[in-house]
């Protein structure tokens, strides 16, 4: 398929031929689901926990006689069913992480990259790079994009004043093409792609 390419200045830049097993699928929302939980679930800190029977700071002694009481039998003062006790199966420190083939992954990818070019959100542009970080300037670069929420994927590494003028941009990110994920791409409604981006994507996922 083939893509307009555009300046910074939202001016006309010639065309460019986008493969179309990596920007023209039929997009599967199967596989992007399983893609993003897969992405969510391993960036989880899974630190939360809770007290169990042995941390618990209370005496273990036997609260009375087990029999003749005429009451429920009970040991510790630590069982859950008492005030200050232990909680049962609550959660504790694990890792919320599971295994997805690199070929599931790789194709989330590719049907991430089809979604945005079916929706006629993707912007192919020459390249990301400033002359001064200047945010404000930046900013209008943008909206005359139409990239005013939208991810920006560059080629090896982020130009440092590009980067440090998105910073104060709500809604914008910029990313180098070895950071492309599929989760980055779903949650902006934009993606704009630099010509690198383009060439090292399609090394990448052919």
């Amino acid at each position: 398929m083939k893509s307009e390419i555009m300046t910074l200045d939202a001016k006309k830049g010639g065309d460019i031929e986008l493969v179309d097993s990596i920007f023209a699928l039929e997009v599967r929302r199967d596989i992007l689901h399983r893609v993003v939980t897969w992405q969510l679930a391993k960036r989880r800190a899974g630190t939360h926990k809770i007290k169990l029977r042995a941390e618990i700071a209370r005496t273990k002694k036997k609260m009375y006689r087990q029999k003749g009481t005429g009451g429920a039998r009970h040991g510790a003062r630590s069982a859950a069913q008492f005030v200050g006790g232990a909680k049962v199966f609550g959660p504790v420190v694990r890792s919320h992480a599971f295994k997805l083939p690199k070929k599931v992954r790789a194709l989330g990818l590719r049907h991430a990259l089809s979604a945005r070019a079916h929706a006629g959100s993707l912007i192919v542009i020459d390249d990301a790079k400033l002359s001064a970080p200047k945010t404000k300037d930046l900013r209008s670069k943008l909206q005359k994009l139409g990239a005013e929420h939208a991810l920006v994927i560059t080629g090896e590494s982020v130009d440092e004043n590009f980067k440090r003028a998105v910073a104060n941009i709500p809604n914008v990110d910029v990313l180098p093409s070895v950071g492309a994920n599929v989760y980055d791409i779903m949650r902006r409604k934009t993606l704009v792609l630099t010509k690198d981006a383009v060439a090292q994507l399609e090394a990448r996922l052919k």
